[in-house]
C-alpha cells in the first residue's frame, strides 16, 4: 500500500486543471464572446478530467485503441488467417450447436477429433489455407485473389455439413469459445452470409475482450499501475487475437483481468468491491479450464489476504474453496481432453505423423530429466529471438513479424510505465516469492505441455513455443519485478508525473499498433 508521505510526494491525479480565463479585459461584445470561448473550453476540460478520474485514463484509452485496432485487425485479416483460425472456428461451432465434449471423427491417418461445419463455410476454409501456405515472392502481395473472398464469402451458410479436423481445438472446454459461439447463433439468428458470419463471430470475441479487459483496467483506475496493464492489453499481438476467431482472446481477458485484481489487492494493499471479488472467484474457476497452462496464476487468489477480498470470520475460506473447486474442474476437463493428445501428430509434416506420444515424452522427463534439460536449453540458444519478437506480434498464419518500430515503441511503452508505476509495498517478501515462483513454474508448464503434446519423441527442441504465450504472465511477473525494484522516474522536483507519461504511454502505443496494422495490409493485401 502507498504510504501517506508517498503520497504526498509521488501521486498525482493524472488529471489537468480547467482552464484559467486569463484573456485580456475588452471592450463590448469581444469581452462576452472571450468570456464564452474560455467558459465553454474550461467545462469541456472539466468534463474531460471527471470522465478521466472516474473510469481511469487506462480504461478510457485501451477502449478507444483496442475498439479502433481490433476493428480493423478484424476487417484486414483475411477469413481464417489468424492463428489456427480454421480450426479455432470449427471448434467454436461446434460448442454453439450444443458439442461441448471433445468428438472423435474418423481419419484415414489416425485419431482425430472435429466436428460437423457447413460446407459453404469448409470452403472458404480450403480457399483461405490454400492461399496463405503458397505464397508469392516478394513484392507480390499474399493474397492471391481478394475476389474470391468476396465471392465464398458471399454465399448463403448451406444447410449440409462435412466434418472438420480440430484435434488441437477439441482439447479446449467450451468457456473461451462462448463469446464466439454467441456470435455465430447471432449470426444464424439474423440469416448473415458466411463472411458476415465469421465477422461477427470476431466482433463477439473482441466486445468480450473489451469488456473484461477493460474491466481489470477499471479496477486500476487509482493507481498509475494501470498504464502498465494498459501496455500489455494492447499489445499488437493481443490486439492483433481479440479482432480473430481464437480461445486465446477470452483466455488473455480473463489473464489479463486476474492479474490486474491481483495486483491491487496483493501488492498494493487495496481492498476490492463485491463485484472486483466474484470476478477474481469467478475467474478462479473459469481460467484453468480456458488454457491449462494457467491455472496456477488462477491459484494466487489464495494469497490474497481475505480481509481484502471482503472476507471475515468462517468467510475466510471461501478463496480456498474457489480454488479448490477450480483445480477439480482443471483436472476433470484434462481428462476429459487427455485422448485428444494421440491425435496431435497430424499437425506435423507427414513423415511426423505417429511421432508425438504425450506419455512416452513424460516418462523421459520423469527417467531423464536431464536430457529434458539439455533440450530445453537448446531451445533458448535457437529460439529465444523468435519468442522475443512473437511476444509483440507475429500476426496470423501470414506469420508477419510486426516491424522494429512497432517493438521500439512498445519497449519504450513500458519503460515509462514501469518506471512510474506505484511502489509494491503492501505484498510481504514470503507471497512476492511465491508469486515469482508461480510465474516460473507456469513459463515452466508451456514448455513442458508443448514437449508433451506437440514435439516429435527425440526431437532436438521444444517445438511449438511462441513468445505470444507469455503475454497473460507478463503483469504478474512485472509486479514482482517492481516490488523488488526501488527505482521509479521522477521530474525534476523529485515527484513521479503521471499526465506526461500517460500521454507518452498512449503516442507509444499508437505508433506501435499503426505500425502493425500498416506492414500486416501492405504485405497481405499489397
Amino acid at each position: 500500500m502507498t504510504t501517506s508521505a508517498e503520497r504526498a510526494t509521488t501521486e498525482d491525479s493524472g488529471s489537468t486543471p480547467a482552464l484559467e480565463d486569463t484573456a485580456p479585459a475588452a471592450t463590448n461584445g469581444t469581452a462576452k464572446a472571450v468570456s464564452v470561448k474560455t467558459s465553454g473550453s474550461g467545462s469541456a476540460r472539466d468534463v474531460a478530467s471527471r470522465l478521466v478520474t472516474r473510469l481511469g485514463g487506462a480504461t478510457i484509452a485501451f477502449t478507444v485503441l483496442v475498439a479502433i485496432f481490433g476493428g480493423l485487425f478484424t476487417v484486414l485479416t483475411p477469413a481464417f488467417w489468424g492463428h489456427d483460425e480454421i480450426t479455432q472456428f470449427g471448434r467454436a461451432y461446434q460448442v454453439a450447436h450444443g458439442g461441448l465434449l471433445p468428438q472423435k471423427i474418423h481419419d484415414d491417418r489416425g485419431v482425430a477429433y472435429g466436428g460437423d461445419v457447413p460446407t459453404s463455410i469448409t470452403a472458404l476454409m480450403g480457399y483461405a489455407l490454400r492461399d496463405y501456405t503458397t505464397n508469392p515472392e516478394e513484392p507480390g502481395s499474399m493474397v492471391e485473389d481478394p475476389s474470391a473472398y468476396d465471392r465464398l464469402g458471399g454465399a448463403a451458410v448451406s444447410d449440409r455439413t462435412e466434418p472438420v479436423w480440430f484435434t488441437n481445438t477439441a482439447a479446449y472446454s467450451p468457456v473461451p469459445y462462448i463469446p464466439a459461439a454467441i456470435g455465430i447463433r447471432l449470426a444464424e439468428l439474423f440469416g448473415l452470409d458466411v463472411g458476415g458470419m465469421i465477422a461477427l463471430t470476431r466482433l463477439a470475441g473482441l466486445l468480450a475482450y473489451l469488456s473484461v479487459v477493460g474491466f481489470g483496467l477499471y479496477a486500476l483506475r487509482k493507481h498509475r499501475v494501470q498504464w502498465l496493464a494498459f501496455t500489455v492489453a494492447v499489445l499488437p499481438i493481443a490486439v492483433f487475437q481479440a479482432g480473430t476467431v481464437t480461445a486465446d482472446t477470452m483466455t488473455n481477458a480473463l489473464a489479463i483481468m486476474v492479474s490486474a485484481l491481483l495486483v491491487k489487492a496483493l501488492f498494493l494493499g487495496e481492498r476490492l468491491g463485491r463485484v472486483e471479488t466474484g470476478a477474481l472467484l469467478a475467474a478462479t474457476i473459469l481460467l484453468p479450464i480456458s488454457k491449462p497452462t494457467y491455472v496456477l496464476l488462477a491459484m494466487l487468489v489464495v494469497l490474497v489476504p481475505a480481509d481484502r477480498l471482503g472476507f471475515t470470520g468462517w468467510k475466510r475460506g471461501i478463496p480456498w474453496g474457489f480454488a479448490a473447486l477450480g483445480g477439480a474442474v482443471f483436472a476433470v476437463w484434462m481428462k476429459i481432453a487427455a485422448p485428444t493428445g494421440d491425435g496431435m501428430g497430424l499437425m506435423r509434416p507427414e513423415h511426423q505423423w505417429h511421432s508425438v506420444k504425450p506419455g512416452e515424452q513424460l516418462r523421459g522427463i520423469l527417467t531423464d530429466p536431464g536430457h529434458f534439460i539439455n533440450v530445453f536449453g537448446e531451445s533458448i540458444a535457437l529460439r529465444d529471438e523468435r519468442w522475443f519478437s512473437q511476444f509483440f506480434g507475429e500476426l496470423g498464419f501470414a506469420y508477419i513479424d510486426v516491424p522494429a518500430l512497432t517493438m521500439l515503441a512498445c519497449l519504450f511503452a513500458f519503460a515509462v510505465s514501469i518506471g512510474v508505476a506505484d511502489r509494491m509495498t503492501a505484498a510481504t517478501f514470503r507471497r512476492t516469492l511465491l508469486v515469482a515462483l508461480t510465474v516460473a513454474a507456469s513459463v515452466a508448464m508451456i514448455y513442458v505441455t508443448l514437449y508433451m503434446s506437440f514435439t516429435p519423441v527425440g526431437y532436438y527442441i521444444i517445438d511449438g513455443v511462441q513468445g505470444r504465450y507469455f503475454v497473460p504472465l507478463a503483469i504478474v511477473a512485472f509486479a514482482v519485478l517492481l516490488r523488488w525494484m526501488p527505482l521509479r522516474l521522477t521530474n525534476v522536483a523529485g515527484r513521479t508525473p503521471t499526465l506526461g507519461p500517460a500521454v507518452t504511454v498512449i503516442v507509444a502505443t499508437v505508433i506501435a499498433l499503426i505500425g502493425a496494422v500498416w506492414k500486416y495490409y501492405d504485405i497481405v493485401w499489397g
